[in-house]
């Protein structure tokens, strides 16, 4: 099966501190893969890196088996769609602007759209589930429904991989699962970084999990989610059982001793020094 995106020995420092260290995967058309770790793994910093967003990383990204930096910056924003932890500032503008500005990357400056275009807005905000919203600001909306403004966006763009940071981040249990289900039901290619990892374990079909800036795993979620390695990467006990309605994993942590956890994060840090 070909790969749509592939990385290999991808290393990138800062001040001479590495904060990614040689990680390599692929990414096949209709992953929905996840990234998952504790704060400071690396999980924002490698999105930003396939992203060409930091310049000065090693090894090897390649897009459709083209180098990522022979693609110019359009050719990039027809590949990649990017959702944020926050909504960017934008201001007095409508649902139907915002999503229109998913056309940016095909347009000549100043070209009017024609009824396709309109055609494809309308309907990837009835995708999410906003055309009644069309004409409303979107700074009045709910944090949940900017994130359906801006992955309509995404649709617009047409873009072949869907790049989510941390996309329930700000959201409550319920609009988590209404982002989570919507981005499941695109039938697209997605790679985001997520912190809860049942959140992960019901909405991905694979997971990579990074701890300072190193790949421990790159594996289906079941074999991800194994109780000793999150115990060792997060350093709190982990336990996993089975969803039984939706048979998927689930995990959860149980605090220990705090003389315990001093000596357990002493033990990481004198790993990764």
């Amino acid at each position: 099966m070909s790969h749509l995106l592939s990385v290999g020995a991808l290393s990138w420092q800062v001040d001479k501190k590495s904060i990614l260290n040689d990680i390599s995967f692929d990414l096949t058309s209709g992953d929905i893969v996840g990234i998952i770790g504790p704060n400071g793994a690396g999980k924002t910093s490698l999105l930003k890196c396939l992203l060409n967003q930091h310049k000065n990383w090693q090894g090897e990204i390649t897009l459709n088996h083209k180098p990522l930096k022979q693609h110019k910056p359009h050719e990039l924003a027809q590949i990649f769609a990017l959702v944020g932890q926050n909504s960017p500032p934008i201001f007095d503008l409508k649902v139907y602007d915002v999503v229109r500005m998913g056309l940016l990357p095909y347009k000549a400056l100043f070209a009017s759209d024609n009824h396709r275009d309109k055609a494809d807005i309308i309907q990837a905000l009835e995708k999410v589930g906003l055309a009644d919203c069309k004409n409303q600001f979107f700074n009045t909306l709910s944090g949940g429904e900017q994130q359906r403004v801006l992955i309509a966006k995404a649709l617009v763009q047409k873009a072949k991989i869907l790049v989510l940071d941390e996309p329930t981040n700000h959201l409550d249990i319920f609009y988590q699962h209404q982002i989570l289900q919507l981005v499941k039901a695109l039938n697209i290619t997605v790679i985001m970084t997520i912190h809860d990892l049942n959140l992960a374990a019901h909405y991905c079909n694979r997971l990579l999990l990074l701890d300072h800036g190193n790949l421990i795993s790159n594996n289906s979620v079941d074999k991800v989610l194994n109780p000793e390695t999150l115990t060792q990467v997060f350093g709190l006990p982990c336990y996993r059982d089975d969803d039984q309605q939706n048979h998927v994993p689930r995990v959860y942590f149980s605090p220990m001793p705090a003389t315990q956890q001093v000596e357990l994060h002493n033990q990481k840090q004198g790993e990764h020094s």
